[in-house]
Parts: C-alpha cells; sequence; structure tokens
C-alpha cells in the first residue's frame, strides 16, 4: 500500500434506505431544477419502476414537473443513443436530469450531461480514447442530476467515470471527470426486487471485482482499503442471499451500499484492472454484459497472474472470512481463487462464455482488442496471459483447463 500522495473524494452524497426515492422532487427543487427528463431502458420500464418513480410528480402542487421519459437505453452506454438522448432533452426543455437503472443507463446520463457541458454535437467528438479531465480544468456542470440505481453493481451513481461504446470504434472509452457523478444518489432496494437472480449475480461479482481490483491496486491507500475491505464483506454476507431471497429488503439494501463504496475505492485507486481491461475488451468485442465478464473472468486471471495478487493475498483471504488462510502467500491466492470459484457457481453463474462462441481463430484479435482497451494503457497485459485465460473461458472445443 502506498504512503506516498493519495486523493480521495465521493462528491455524491447518498441516502439509503427503503422507500427514499420519495426524496427525488424535493431534491431536485433544491437543486434548481423545474423540468426533468428521466431516463432508463425499456426492461426498466416493463418492469413497472419507471412508474414507481414518475408517479412521484402526479402531484398537482409540485413544483418540478417530469417533462419527459427516454427509455431506449441498450446494454452498454452506446454513443449513438446518447446522442439521441441529449437531442430530446434540449427539445422538450429540460433543465435537470433523473437516471433510473443500471450502469449503463447511469453512465450514459453522466455522458449526456458531460456533452451538453461541452457543446458537443456528437459525443463520440470528445472520446476517441480515454478522456481524463481533473479539477482545476473540470470544473462543476451546473445541471442538476439525481441518479436511482436499479442494479447493485456498477456503482455508476457515484463514479467519476463513464464507461461509453464509441460504435464507430468498436471499443469501450472511459470518461473520467469527477463532476460528471450525480448530485444525490438515492439507493432504493424497493427499485431491485424485480431483478431476476442471474443479473443479481453477476451484477453483485461487479461489485466483487471492483472491491478486489481496488484492494490489489498498486495505488490502493488507506482510504481506498476501508470502501474496498468494507464493501468486500457486505458481498460475503449479502450476495448469496440477494440472489436466492429476492425479496429480502436488507439483503437487496446492502449490497446497494457495497456497490456505491466499491466503485468508490476503485475510482480512486484506478491503476492496473487486468479483470476489467479483459471484460471490457471480450464485453465489447462479443456483447457480454459487463457483470458476466467480470464474474467469469476474475478468478481465471487471477490464477493466471499470482505475481500480482501475492503480495496482499493473505490480507484479503481474511477479508473474505477464510475459515483458514494458508501461511503461504501462493496458499492464500489459491484459497481466494477456490473461494470466488465456488461463490460464482452458489449464485448459479457459468464459469465460461460458452453461450459467446468464442472462437480459436479469435484469439490474435482478442490480444489486440486487450491490449489497445482504453483500461489496459497503464497496465499492459502478456500476449501469454490474455491467450491462457481466454482460452480457459472459451467454453469450446477450442478451451482448455
Amino acid at each position: 500500500m502506498t504512503t506516498s500522495y493519495f486523493q480521495f473524494g465521493v462528491r455524491t452524497a447518498v441516502h439509503s434506505g427503503a422507500g427514499c426515492r420519495t426524496l427525488l422532487p424535493e431534491l431536485l427543487r433544491g437543486l434548481g431544477g423545474r423540468k426533468a427528463l428521466l431516463v432508463t431502458d425499456k426492461g426498466v420500464t416493463q418492469a413497472g419502476v419507471t412508474a414507481q418513480v414518475s408517479q412521484l410528480f402526479d402531484v398537482s402542487w409540485q413544483p418540478v414537473r417530469l417533462v419527459g421519459i427516454f427509455d431506449d437505453v441498450e446494454q452498454d452506454a452506446k454513443a449513438a443513443v446518447i446522442n439521441k438522448a441529449v437531442a430530446q432533452f434540449k427539445a422538450l426543455g429540460a433543465d435537470c436530469l433523473i437516471a433510473l437503472g443500471g450502469g449503463s443507463v447511469l453512465d450514459t446520463v453522466k455522458a449526456m450531461k458531460w456533452m451538453m457541458h461541452k457543446g458537443l454535437q456528437d459525443v463520440r467528438m470528445g472520446l476517441v480514447t480515454n478522456t481524463i479531465e481533473m479539477f482545476p480544468e473540470a470544473q462543476y456542470i451546473p445541471i442538476p442530476h439525481v441518479a436511482l440505481p436499479t442494479t447493485a453493481g456498477t456503482g455508476a451513481e457515484v463514479s467519476p467515470i463513464a464507461v461509453v461504446f464509441n460504435e464507430t470504434l468498436n471499443i469501450k472509452t472511459n470518461l473520467i471527470n469527477p463532476f460528471v457523478a450525480a448530485d444525490f444518489a438515492l439507493l432504493d432496494p424497493e427499485l431491485t426486487l424485480g431483478l431476476p437472480p442471474k443479473i443479481t449475480a453477476f451484477t453483485g461479482f461487479d461489485v466483487l471485482t471492483h472491491a478486489l481490483e481496488a484492494y490489489f491496486s498498486p495505488a490502493a491507500n488507506p482510504m481506498t482499503d476501508a470502501y474496498a475491505i468494507q464493501s468486500t464483506r457486505l458481498v460475503v454476507e449479502n450476495l448469496e442471499t440477494a440472489v436466492k431471497e429476492g425479496s429480502n429488503l436488507k439483503a437487496r439494501a446492502n449490497m446497494l451500499i457495497a456497490s456505491c463504496m466499491a466503485i468508490s475505492a476503485f475510482s480512486a485507486a484506478l491503476n492496473a484492472i487486468p479483470v476489467h481491461n479483459m471484460a471490457h475488451a471480450l464485453g465489447a468485442k462479443f456483447n457480454i454484459p459487463h457483470g458476466l465478464a467480470n464474474a467469469v473472468l476474475l478468478p481465471y486471471v487471477m490464477a493466471s497472474m499470482s505475481e500480482f495478487y501475492l503480495t496482499r493475498s493473505r490480507g484479503f483471504a481474511e477479508v473474505l472470512g477464510l475459515r483458514y488462510v494458508p501461511e503461504s502467500s501462493e496458499g492464500a491466492l489459491q484459497a481466494i481463487v477456490a473461494y470466488i470459484t465456488d461463490l460464482r457457481k452458489r449464485v448459479g453463474l457459468p464459469d465460461t462464455f460458452a453461450d459467446y462462441n468464442i472462437q480459436q481463430n479469435d484469439l490474435v484479435q482478442v490480444v489486440r482488442l486487450v491490449q489497445s482497451d482504453p483500461a489496459g494503457m497503464v497496465f499492459k497485459l502478456p500476449a501469454t496471459v490474455i491467450e491462457h485465460v481466454t482460452k480457459q473461458v472459451m467454453g469450446t472445443v477450442g478451451a482448455v483447463s
């Protein structure tokens, strides 16, 4: 863990608890908003969650009006969709944003806000590769913005990062700016009750991956450790319950808190992120949901890059609450990998990408995509590691154990 200079900040004010969504109109009013656009996706709308939020504005005396609902967000925050949503925001004369959904929706709204602040006609004009803006270049974006996550996974409601899929370049690009995050995040577990078990499981694994990559980051510090450790404990204690008892509000609430904490650690310790590096590249190429990509890849990457994880392996084994932690770092790492593999099985997730038709002849392209992915610019994964992990997760005739 570094003992030199570090910076840590969480600028989004968080409200947590069942029913806290009811604070939404008043929070927007306090931020100066009057005409709100709600951004979500078709799945959230069909599940009835959009209605749970939109009806908060039906009271006649409410000073903030909901002037429109944009529910065309698709898997991944696609640039063309972001452009379309901004066009609707402007056409309706909206002045504030509500993000209701999972990571794709939350990132879409962050990118919308940044795009309008920059005066861009197309968000892709500013996102050719990683775009990193820090204070004082980055300044407050005066567009009121409240986020309500419907999954416990990305933590995008509080993170200063938006991952945008640039269809023109066929890559996921990272927009990093401390002021794209929401002004307020409402962690209401009631909005997650309809989430299917499989999605609950793989979004939960996204939380675990954020926490783990923050903990093992070369840029980890005491503040990021505090968030990474506690979020990991919450995942260990609550993920399986949330998957198997979907109506358990306590487990749902704790997973939302874990998600928020894990991404805060991850964002503040952003450095080498080998699991996310591979997940971004494979996800973009084969249309694999991000949380599922992390869930499948996590134990394979750790086992294939043991030298990277050994230094802090005993500490993380203790965080997981393993009954017996081997004395050696190598043994501790093996125990971590075994635990994660078993947890993945217990929550019903696959151990390969067999459903995504990755073939032997894709290997060369996968190596190139992983090494050129914006997430791999700081820490470039060796081709041998990429090939070895990809062969393990292919789930085809070409796979190896």
